[in-house]
Order: C-alpha cells, then sequence, then structure tokens
C-alpha cells in the first residue's frame, strides 16, 4: 500500500507498538536518477533514512530493528556502485557509532562476512564492541545475507551436529532450526517495510517472516522519512494478528484477560 498522505503523525499507542521491525531500504538509485545524480548519490541520501529510522525507534519503544543493506545479490551490481556502497558502509560505521551510543543502540551485523574487505571486517567488530553494553535498541543490519543462505547454512550445521553425533533426527524441530540460524536469539519481525514499490521479500528474512504484517510504500528510501515511518507503525496498529487462530479466538483471549 502506499500511505503518502494518510495517518496520524504522533506514532502508534505504545501498547500496539511492534517488538521488532525489518525493512528493505529499496529505492535509492532510482531517487538519484530522479535527481539527476549518479546512483550512488542516493545510497549516501538512504543514510539520513537510516538515521532518522533508527532514533524514531527509540523514540516509540520498537525493541530491534533489523535493515537490509547489502544482500548477498548485491555483489552483481556493477564493481563501482558495489565499491561505493562499502565505503559508505566503513564511513557510516565510523560516523554513527556516537550517535548509536547517545541514544543506547547495540549494532549487530548480520551475514557472511569474510567476503568483505579486512579493514571492514574490522571496523564491524570495533563497532559491534563498542555497542554491546546498549539495550534500548537491537539494530541488526543484514549485510551480504541471504534468506536462501541463512537457510542452507543452518541445514548445513544441523548436518554436521547430527553426522557428530551430537543432535538426534528426532530432536529436529523448528525451534532446533531457527536456533541455528543466523538471526538466531531474536524474535521474528512483528512488521516488515519495503520502500520502493516494489511487492515482494526478495530473499529477506524467509525462514522469519512467516507470520509477519507486511506494508508497502512507494516512496523510495531517502523520501522515507521519520512520519512515514509513524504511519507505517500506525497501520501496524490495525492490524489483528492472528497466528492461525480465528479472530473470534482473538477476541475472546482478550475479553478473558489472557492476550
Amino acid at each position: 500500500m502506499d500511505d503518502a498522505n494518510q495517518g496520524p503523525e504522533a506514532g502508534p499507542t505504545a501498547s500496539a507498538v511492534p517488538g521488532h521491525v525489518a525493512i528493505i531500504m529499496d529505492g535509492n538509485g532510482r531517487w538519484a536518477r530522479r535527481q539527476g545524480l549518479p546512483r550512488t548519490m542516493g545510497h549516501r541520501a538512504g543514510v539520513r533514512s537510516v538515521r532518522g529510522v533508527v532514533e524514531e525507534s527509540v523514540r516509540q519503544g520498537v525493541r530491534v530493528l533489523t535493515l537490509f543493506a547489502f544482500s548477498s545479490e548485491n555483489w552483481r551490481r556493477p564493481a563501482g556502485e558495489v565499491t561505493v556502497l562499502l565505503q559508505l558502509f566503513m564511513s557510516a560505521l565510523r560516523g554513527e557509532v556516537k550517535r548509536l551510543m547517545d541514544n543506547g543502540v547495540r549494532l549487530r551485523v548480520v551475514g557472511e562476512r569474510g567476503a568483505f574487505p579486512e579493514k571492514l571486517q574490522a571496523r564491524i567488530a570495533a563497532a559491534e564492541a563498542q555497542t554491546a553494553g546498549n539495550a534500548t535498541l537491537l539494530l541488526q543490519i543484514a549485510a551480504n545475507y541471504g534468506g536462501r543462505w541463512d537457510i542452507t547454512e543452518a541445514a548445513r550445521r544441523l548436518a554436521l551436529a547430527v553426522a557428530a553425533g551430537e543432535v538426534a533426527p528426532q530432536a529436529i524441530d523448528e525451534a532446533a532450526f531457527a536456533a541455528h540460524l543466523a538471526f538466531a536469539g531474536t524474535p521474528d519481525p512483528d512488521l516488515f517495510i519495503r520502500t520502493g514499490g516494489e511487492l515482494r521479500v526478495s530473499n529477506f528474512l524467509l525462514w522469519q517472516l512467516a507470520y509477519t504484517e507486511l506494508y508497502f510504500t512507494d516512496l523510495l528510501w531517502p523520501e522515507f522519512d521519520v512520519p512515514a515511518y509513524r504511519r507505517a507503525l500506525q497501520d501496524y496498529a490495525t492490524r489483528q494478528r492472528r497466528f492461525g487462530r480465528t479472530g473470534e479466538q482473538i477476541a475472546g483471549a482478550h475479553g478473558n484477560g489472557m492476550g
């Protein structure tokens, strides 16, 4: 849905705030073209939207924010654009850590880091260590990540554990599998947002999005400002999440004080 001119600006009530928000930040390149700028300038402009969404998440009481920054398929892009993306990641890590500390944000980067330059790997590790004690918001950056890669790696680790006699095949259930995924230890997203007008999840959090509420907007990522984010949160607040149950069951549970 596109919500550019709808909804209140103050955000949802505290009881209806999603605990975990996941976002595909799409549209940087198209935004730049519309401005007559190189695609790389769109990525730079997108950093402002990241900053606004992170700070608004802290204000609204969101506990986990996961951003899809660089997919495993993004290596297929022109070499110059990939280089700029990696350089921008480096500079953002250097420039934003103080802001993260001021807002009580813990940083976690999830994905196959081994493909990144050693300097970037070291910068990531340093930023994670510096923010490790923060507890207001967990900011997860999916970088060189893909949902199929995540599931495949979990299956491989479980297979190795079975082969080593550490896990019995009959003991493998959803919880055991989820414990081997890259985002193990964090709850599944409550709200998924994709900017840029595309209506797909693009290999992002394929396992974790099973019961997530989906929200799409035509706004390009550099246009996705704090009021736009608040409208997405407000839209989420109107949803009834049933997890396979009926609406009547949910209403009855709330009526009995069980919800």
